[in-house]
């Protein structure tokens, strides 16, 4: 693995391996690392717990996340728990490189990630955390472990477990777990009660539209919103554009999730049909070509088109390229295409996550429920991993609950408890009208 020496004379901390792009940012991380910390009450809650217990001692974690603020503070978690902690990021335009230069100079936490990073150093960057020799792999998008398992698979044997972020990484290792492929059990965070209720619909909806916001000042009220996909992502964009005043088309290939949309309010219609009406395109599929030539050639000049889920493959690119006459940057994270016969498309961030490109990702105070199930999910593989199969599991039902649990005594609310006889009635069978 490479040393990080970027300027590491400005700074008096001791330098731990790692690749980012400037040390002497890691002051203004730090700031910014302690003020997520203050909205994350529930993972700040096991951490001092880990601290006192340290039940992942012994462990090497290696972690392919977004680097933001709120990871920061689960890496710092997973640190007092006594594990060893490696991060890269998991996309090229996620990563706040003050966060990526603090964790390695404030918390000597390992870190190779540098926003903007090119494809190579991208993939460099998994492969030097891969050489840590993991016992425990941390994904989203499950890009780290589809290295581990096609081009380094020498580590594979050391490693017992791991966890999945987001929805498109599940979905990857499920493709895997069918094909017999998987090597070792994963938990998929993402499906967690509270992660996709609140991460995917409340951080992704907020996010989504700040980034949209950032990079283009645009009016969104008045404007028509065409959202594709209509999962607890796209509830909450659609959600979210439809309180800023627009008026909202829901494109899906799922019938329920389609009538879904339908009764929430929203004009349910095909992409054929919503590609000449819309000002502002966002998708949220998990799938790829999404948008493509024919969506480009029929949108009305000026679309602006913008991607939340996780990889770029939803706008077909190199399409859109094709069809340009020429193209050229206007602001940062806005690109201009000119079409043959004079019409512009304007794609936001490279078609990257435009909610972690042009802004600063989910809240806090969500990613505080997301991370704590990390974390507790980490302690719980920590004791049961070598009696998991080779899988995809859901989040234990008891981590879900006393995440959900904690963060409501964190906002200070309080629900109420069955009786003991309402105990007896849900247990009988034998009490009816």
């Amino acid at each position: 693995m490479p040393l990080t020496t970027q300027h590491a004379g400005a700074v008096n901390e001791p330098v731990v391996p790692g690749d980012v792009r400037d040390l002497r940012l890691a002051r203004e991380g730090r700031a910014r690392i302690e003020w997520a910390e203050r909205n994350m009450p529930v993972l700040r809650a096991i951490r001092a717990r880990f601290n006192r217990e340290k039940p992942l001692k012994g462990l090497r974690v290696v972690a392919c996340l977004h680097v933001t603020t709120e990871t920061a503070n689960l890496m710092r978690t997973l640190k007092a728990g006594g594990a060893e902690v490696f991060l890269c990021g998991s996309n090229p335009l996620s990563t706040q490189d003050d966060v990526a230069a603090s964790l390695i100079v404030h918390y000597g936490i390992s870190t190779f990630a540098i926003k903007g990073e090119d494809h190579k150093t991208y993939y460099s960057h998994i492969v030097s955390c891969i050489e840590a020799r993991p016992h425990v792999t941390m994904d989203d998008g499950c890009d780290l472990v589809t290295v581990l398992h096609t081009k380094k698979r020498a580590y594979l044997k050391d490693v017992l477990a791991g966890t999945e972020e987001t929805s498109t990484g599940v979905t990857r290792l499920r493709a895997m777990a069918a094909d017999k492929t998987l090597r070792y059990p994963v938990i998929a965070i993402n499906d967690a009660e509270t992660k996709h209720f609140f991460d995917n619909r409340y951080g992704t909806g907020q996010s989504t539209l700040d980034g949209i916001i950032r990079s283009t000042n645009m009016l969104i009220a008045g404007s028509t919103v065409v959202v594709a996909g209509y999962g607890w992502c796209g509830r909450g964009v659609a959600m979210r554009a439809k309180g800023h005043g627009a008026t909202v088309l829901v494109t899906e290939i799922n019938p329920v999730r389609a009538i879904e949309a339908q009764m929430d309010g929203y004009q349910v219609v095909s992409m054929a049909e919503a590609a000449p009406r819309g000002d502002l395109f966002i998708t949220v599929t998990g799938n790829k070509s999404v948008l493509r030539r024919e969506h480009f050639a029929a949108m009305k000049d000026g679309a602006i088109v913008a991607n939340s889920g996780h990889f770029n493959v939803e706008i077909d690119i190199p399409a859109l390229d094709r069809m340009s006459s020429k193209r050229r940057t206007l602001r940062p994270f806005v690109e201009e295409f000119t079409l043959k016969g004079g019409k512009r498309v304007c794609l936001l961030a490279e078609g990257r996550l435009i909610n972690l490109a042009a802004a600063e990702g989910h809240p806090a105070m969500v990613m505080d429920m997301s991370f704590a199930n990390q974390a507790l999910s980490l302690e719980y593989l920590k004791k049961k991993a070598k009696t998991l199969g080779r899988d995809v599991y859901v989040v234990p039902r008891q981590i879900d609950m006393e995440v959900a649990r904690l963060k409501l005594k964190t906002m200070g609310i309080d629900i109420d408890v069955l009786t003991a006889e309402q105990e007896r009635y849900l247990r009988s069978w034998s009490e009816g009208t």
